[in-house]
């Protein structure tokens, strides 16, 4: 098993969310995050004054799933999710050793 965590803007999260469903992705977390890249946040002009914003808002998008699905979600995900601009975003993929359901007690592939 994989986690996918997609770090996405988040007018994108419709497009994502439904690319991992046609895929078969059961289940998502989505998480309001802040953070910079290269493009090193921006300024903004608010009541006559210039601030820089250094933290930009995105969603970090995290699925699981098996480990043969994760290249299908990956190459969802980058579709849905391009703009073509920057700041769209990164795919980070780690493994997982083992999911437990805490209802029903299920573990590994079960669980998801």
């Amino acid at each position: 098993m994989k986690m996918i965590s997609a770090i996405i803007k988040p007018f994108k999260l419709d497009e994502v969310r439904e690319a991992l469903a046609d895929i078969g992705a059961t289940g998502v977390t989505v998480t309001e995050v802040r953070g910079f890249g290269r493009q090193k946040g921006h300024t903004e002009l608010y009541r006559g004054a210039e601030y820089v914003v250094d933290f930009l808002p995105k969603l970090r998008v995290d699925v699981v799933l098996p480990a043969v699905m994760v290249e299908a979600a990956i190459d969802s995900i980058i579709k849905a999710a391009y703009t073509g601009k920057i700041g769209d975003g990164k795919i980070f993929v780690t493994p997982v050793e083992q999911v437990v359901r805490i209802r029903t007690g299920e573990s590994g592939i079960d669980a998801l």
